[in-house]
C-alpha cells in the first residue's frame, strides 16, 4: 500500500441511513465543506421522513431501499454504489463528527482498516457502555490485538477490500463487529484512532433486548467463522480437567469409575473437535475471499 493519505476526491463517504432528515441535513454540509470533491453517498433505508429529499438537497447522492432491510444491509449497498478508491463508513445521525475523518484517512497508506474509537464516550447510556467495553475485551481476546472499540460505525478503508469481505457482513447493526473481526483473520492491518462522540439527532433505532440477543448470536456465528479454537479449546481443556480431577478422586475415595468422568471426557473431546471442524470452515471462508480477489 501507498504511505500517501486519500485526498477528498478519492473518499466515497456512506451514511446509512433510516428517518434521519435532522441527521442528514446537518451533516452532508459539513462534510462536503471540509472535504470538497468526495462522493457522499446516503443510502436510504426506506425512510418514511424524508430523509432522501433532504439528503438529495443537501448534495449527496442518495440510493434507496424499497423497504428497511437493515443498518448492516444500508452498509452494503453503499459499498456496491461507491466509485472511489476508499470508503469510509459513518452514522447519518449526527453522533459522529466529519472533522474526525482526516484521522481515519490519513492512516490509510499503512493500514487496510482504520476505525473510530469512542474513548470517551459521555453521551451514550451506561448499559451501552459497559455492553461495549465487553464486547471489546472479548474480541481483543478473540484476535490477539487491541480491540479498542468493536461496535463503532466510523470506518475507513480501501473499496476493493471492503467489496471483497461485503458477502460477510449481515443486515443489522453489528457489520462493524464482522468486517473488523474478518479483516483480522483475513491477516490485514487494523488500527484505531479515538473520535468525538456527539449527542445523535433524532430518535434511536436500537433495541436493547432485540439488538443485544441479535449481537450475542452474531458474536458467537463470528467465534465460528473466525476464531473457533480460542473458545472451545479453553471449555475443552476445563472439562478434561474436572473429568481427570473427578475421576481420580471416585477411584481414590470409591475404587470405582463413575458414569460423570466418562461423560465430562467425552464432552472435552467432542468440543475440541468442534473447534476443530469450526476452524476448518473458518479457513474455507478465507479461501474464498482469497480466490475472488
Amino acid at each position: 500500500m501507498s504511505n500517501k493519505a486519500p485526498t477528498p476526491s478519492q473518499l466515497s463517504i456512506v451514511l446509512p441511513a433510516l428517518n434521519e432528515v435532522a441527521g442528514v441535513g446537518k451533516i452532508i454540509p459539513q462534510i462536503l465543506d471540509l472535504y470538497p470533491g468526495a462522493e457522499v453517498i446516503v443510502v436510504n433505508d426506506g425512510s418514511t421522513d424524508g430523509t432522501a429529499e433532504e439528503a438529495q438537497a443537501k448534495g449527496a447522492r442518495v440510493v434507496s431501499h424499497p423497504y428497511r432491510k437493515g443498518n448492516g444491509a444500508a452498509v452494503k449497498t453503499g459499498i456496491r454504489a461507491a466509485t472511489r478508491e476508499y470508503v469510509v463508513l459513518m452514522d447519518a445521525d449526527g453522533q459522529h463528527d466529519p472533522a474526525d475523518i482526516e484521522k481515519l484517512v490519513e492512516h490509510l497508506g499503512t493500514y487496510e482498516l482504520v476505525g473510530g474509537a469512542r474513548l470517551d464516550d459521555p453521551v451514550s447510556p451506561i448499559h451501552r457502555r459497559i455492553a461495549n467495553a465487553i464486547y471489546n475485551r472479548f474480541a481483543t481476546y478473540l484476535t490477539q490485538l487491541p480491540i479498542l472499540d468493536l461496535t463503532s460505525g466510523f470506518r475507513a478503508l480501501p473499496r476493493k477490500l471492503a467489496m471483497r469481505f461485503c458477502y460477510l457482513l449481515p443486515n443489522t447493526y453489528s457489520y462493524p463487529s464482522t468486517l473488523t473481526l474478518s479483516l483480522v483473520r483475513a491477516g490485514y492491518s487494523v488500527r484505531y484512532v479515538p473520535i468525538n462522540i456527539r449527542a445523535r439527532l433524532g430518535k434511536s433505532k436500537i433495541s436493547i433486548l432485540r439488538d443485544g440477543v441479535r449481537f450475542l448470536l452474531i458474536m458467537m456465528k463470528v467465534i465460528m467463522l473466525f476464531a473457533p479454537l480460542r473458545v472451545f479449546l479453553p471449555i475443552s481443556f476445563l472439562s478434561f480437567v474436572l473429568g481427570i480431577t473427578y475421576g481420580g478422586y471416585k477411584i481414590i475415595v470409591d475404587h470405582h469409575f463413575t458414569p460423570a468422568t466418562l461423560l465430562l471426557l467425552v464432552t472435552s473431546l467432542l468440543t475440541f473437535l468442534m473447534g476443530l471442524i469450526g476452524e476448518q470452515i473458518a479457513q474455507l471462508r478465507l479461501i474464498r475471499v482469497d480466490e475472488e480477489e
